[in-house]
């Protein structure tokens, strides 16, 4: 008799982070050698809002190997109906409003999405007996650091509005532990990015600013200091928590790949071969952190992981893909043109 499958259910999976795990998990990971609880014929189940961040395009590559249910984590009603309907013995959550900038000029949906909405998950997933919630948070949580690395027992000290709700889940997190017993985990990945990105976010922005001849606009200097992380990267990374991290634990997953914000605008004006003054300094936002840098032994010493994809190669990828995607990405500027436009 065949073992059953477990089945995993996973949030926000129409997103940019959630998308790349989709794709690893229901793609040929043969050449991966930690693939012996998830096997390949996964068939997960994926519940997105499908808000401007959202786009089920990310997914076509996988098309016929999920499940999706239309729906806001914060409908109580509709994910106990889900929850009730699937019995998902995992979830992996992603859903989550990202985005810094938006959470400064409105921070309301960033509790409801982060907050509210993670505490929905939590209780249908204690009711309907989950054996483990990977949650998925930010290295933003930590606040910025001058020296050194944050490791996951460094003290949180969020920054920004989107950096707070996104604590407030994690300590919420912890308390479900502490007091249910909870079967979850904690994810802290650094700066995500890669082909997919939503064009807000410092990368895929900059590349469309180039692909509509428009300056690159950089916050105040452009000295901020971001360990970036390719997305295909993090994705094996959380799926090796998946498998192997031990419950109620905290794990940071980030890559030693640290640039200045102005030194990865100058990469990828020299990538594009474009002037490379193709740049503009504006007014630096509130509370902008300086520095972010995750201390990242624990993943690899109890799972394996590694980064496999350094900074010069992910751009090169990252770039090559936004070229052969414009459609996609210039799209996405009525979206955010209010944001950039001006600057």
């Amino acid at each position: 008799m065949r073992k059953k499958l477990p089945k995993i259910l996973v949030t926000g999976a129409a997103g940019f982070i959630g998308s790349a795990f989709i794709r690893l998990l229901v793609g040929d990971r043969s050449r991966l050698s930690y693939n012996k609880v998830i096997k390949r014929d996964l068939s997960p189940i994926v519940v997105d809002k499908l808000t401007y961040a959202g786009d089920m395009s990310r997914l076509k590559e996988a098309a016929g190997k999920f499940k999706f249910y239309k729906t806001d984590i914060c409908n109580k009603a509709k994910i106990e109906k889900i929850f009730q309907s699937e019995k998902p013995d995992a979830v992996v959550h992603f859903a989550a409003e990202s985005h810094v900038d938006r959470s400064i000029k409105d921070t309301t949906p960033f509790l409801n999405t982060n907050v509210i909405g993670t505490k929905v998950l939590l209780d249908a997933s204690r009711k309907y007996n989950v054996k483990k919630f990977i949650h998925l948070s930010t290295d933003e949580i930590y606040g910025d650091i001058k020296k050194d690395a944050f490791t996951e027992d460094s003290p949180l000290n969020p920054s920004s509005p989107y950096s707070a709700s996104k604590a407030a889940a994690d300590l919420l997190i912890k308390s479900y532990i502490r007091t249910f017993n909870f079967p979850a985990i904690i994810v802290r990945p650094s700066n995500n990015y890669g082909p997919w990105q939503y064009p807000e976010k410092l990368i895929p922005l900059a590349i469309l600013k180039v692909l509509r001849s428009e300056k690159i606009p950089v916050y105040a200097k452009g000295k901020n200091v971001r360990e970036w992380l390719y997305v295909e990267d993090c994705a094996r990374g959380i799926l090796q928590v998946l498998e192997k991290g031990r419950i109620g634990e905290i794990y940071n997953i980030g890559s030693d790949q640290e640039k200045q914000n102005i030194e990865v605008v100058k990469a990828i004006l020299k990538t594009l071969s474009v002037d490379k003054r193709g740049f503009e300094f504006v007014k630096d936002r509130p509370g902008h952190d300086i520095r972010y840098k995750l201390d990242y032994r624990k993943l690899t010493r109890e799972t394996g992981w590694k980064p496999e994809v350094n900074l010069e190669e992910g751009l090169k990828r990252t770039v090559h893909w936004c070229l052969n995607h414009k459609e996609w990405l210039l799209g996405k500027w009525k979206n955010i043109a209010a944001l950039y436009k001006k600057r």
